[in-house]
């Protein structure tokens, strides 16, 4: 399965950089029932990917003989990407002189052993089986660079599977920006409406929001360090992959 790196300009409304919460959502009129799709973030909602994104900024800091930092104080990093992996073992942002050296250096480091200790959370394996079997439409829009993304969802083992993988070149925006899922929408051939975005950061939740989709908060993720998932005004809300299961059974 491969994408397009570029597929023009999509009409959407630009949204701010820094993620903000969102007006409150009614969960008891947030037309759940009638989806017919699912989308999935891929970092912390269906992969646990933090061990191996970790050892890759860990090895930085090694290289430059300094301390490594144990894997769960940079773990709410992960859904950040490079940029929040840097800022967590670094303490440096974009505005910094060496920023975009060690992100290449980081994103290297990471290429190079993308799946060594990453697996499925549990109880995501049973899910996406479940949805195969209803013949529910889903697909995975990830803010991860299409050359990371590929071969990891390939070696995930669900490369065949996926509906569609957008990634974060793949449209001119990325999350929170809407017209990564907008563009999933358009490839599983669902209105934005009918289809529901599982992720873990408050990004995801407010690109669906912007994109008119349902969403699912997965509290089980990384979630970062500042709003708790259960302030970003997600539709719903879930602890485990059982209870999003449980959430989607009656999709399709």
């Amino acid at each position: 399965m491969t994408q397009d790196d570029n597929i023009g300009t999509l009409q959407t409304k630009p949204l701010p950089d820094d993620p903000i919460p969102l007006p409150q959502r009614l969960a008891d009129n947030d037309g759940l029932g009638l989806c017919q799709a699912i989308l999935f973030d891929l970092d912390g909602t269906l992969a646990d990917t933090a061990p191996d994104l970790v050892a890759a900024v860990n090895k930085m800091r090694y290289d430059r003989g300094l301390e490594m930092r144990p894997l769960e104080a940079l773990r709410p990093f992960a859904s950040a990407g490079a940029h929040g992996l840097l800022s967590g073992a670094f303490e440096i942002g974009p505005e910094h002189h060496d920023f975009a050296a060690m992100r290449d250096e980081f994103l290297a480091n990471y290429e190079a052993d993308l799946c060594i200790e990453t697996t499925l959370f549990r109880g995501i394996a049973e899910l996406l089986d479940q949805l195969d079997e209803r013949g529910v439409r889903w697909g995975i829009v990830t803010n991860k660079l299409t050359r990371l993304s590929v071969p990891l969802v390939g070696l995930l083992g669900l490369d065949t599977r996926a509906g569609c993988l957008v990634c974060g070149n793949t449209t001119p925006h990325s999350k929170p920006h809407p017209a990564p899922l907008l563009y999933a929408a358009e490839l599983l051939d669902t209105a934005p409406e009918r289809i529901v975005y599982v992720g873990d950061d408050l990004r995801d939740v407010q690109a669906g929001f912007a994109a008119g989709m349902i969403t699912v908060a997965a509290a089980y993720g990384y979630c970062g360090d500042d709003i708790p998932p259960r302030r970003w005004h997600a539709n719903h809300v879930v602890d485990t992959p059982e209870e999003l299961q449980q959430l989607l059974h009656d999709i399709g």
